[in-house]
């Protein structure tokens, strides 16, 4: 998919530094990692990483975009969005290629359920980098294989019991280390401005058959037990979960129960001419550096 807008010509010749937005979360991290082993100056920003960023406070967006030449931007989960200001500034210090992490799901309409049709903040991020003039190149990723080990549902695997609003819904768990890899293509290689990279892994399973793969690689064996989803609500505001956050944590769900995560996506063949991990590899992996020991 190519945008409209006319773009500057595509480099592969950075010039400058890479900022990672968010550059020591489950995919930023892998991101920075992956540039410096290639000797690409990276700054990894966040607020706990070496260069200082707030998506709340935007004198650290000025300081962490100068002399940058791209840009790796994991945004914000909010509304409305901070990224098209982002976006705005970044093109203003200069950087001159935008890799954006959206959603599986952005844009179609129906995807998360009524009244997200816009695709909400990830659907306005999407806009603002593609009017930005600049190349640009757009992932979607669905349900991160790593939710199992080191996201929302680690706590369910280790107790026993991972309770959700899914039932046998299935979904085609896309491993962070593929996400990355495109990502890393797209900040360094020519030929990814305008494609929209949708990402998935190699099959789908339900989430009663991801922990099965846990428990035959591992020996943890956690049950899966499906919930309404006032229940997972509730559960999380009694945790001490801010309502909006309930909400969203809700709402990003339904594609899974609803299967919507299912169909396996050629965004990782695209980008990078293999296939994606398969889940199995993941657990291998996940299992020998002692996630679930």
């Amino acid at each position: 998919m190519t945008s409209q807008t006319p773009q500057a010509p595509e480099t592969s010749e950075t010039q400058g530094p890479v900022l990672v937005v968010g550059g020591t979360g489950k995919t930023g991290r892998r991101v920075v990692a992956r540039l410096r082993e290639r000797g690409v100056e990276t700054r990894a920003a966040s607020r706990s990483g070496d260069t200082p960023f707030d998506w709340q406070d935007r004198a650290t967006w000025q300081a962490a975009l100068a002399g940058a030449a791209a840009v790796y931007i994991v945004p914000q989960d909010a509304s409305p969005s901070p990224t098209p200001a982002f976006v705005e500034q970044a093109v203003a210090s200069g950087v001159r290629r935008i890799v954006l992490l959206s959603a599986r799901g952005t844009g179609t309409p129906g995807y998360f359920g009524p009244g997200h049709d816009d695709g909400g903040p990830h659907g306005e991020g999407e806009r603002a980098v593609r009017a930005s003039g600049v190349p640009w190149t757009i992932l979607r990723p669905g349900w991160f294989a790593q939710n199992f080990n080191e996201g929302a549902f680690l706590g369910g695997v280790r107790g026993g019991t991972l309770a959700l609003p899914t039932g046998d819904g299935r979904a085609a768990f896309v491993d962070a280390d593929d996400i990355a890899d495109v990502a890393v293509a797209a900040l360094t290689e020519d030929g990814h401005t305008g494609e929209v990279y949708e990402l998935s892994g190699r099959r789908a399973l339900s989430i009663a058959e991801a922990l099965d793969e846990i428990a035959k690689e591992t020996g943890v064996r956690a049950t899966h037990v499906t919930i309404d989803e006032s229940t997972f609500r509730d559960g999380l505001l009694s945790q001490g979960v801010p309502e909006a956050e309930a909400e969203l944590w809700t709402v990003v769900l339904r594609p899974i129960a609803a299967s919507r995560e299912a169909p396996v996506l050629d965004g990782v063949r695209r980008a990078l001419g293999r296939e994606p991990r398969d889940f199995t590899d993941f657990v291998r992996d996940a299992a020998a550096k002692g996630s679930w020991a």
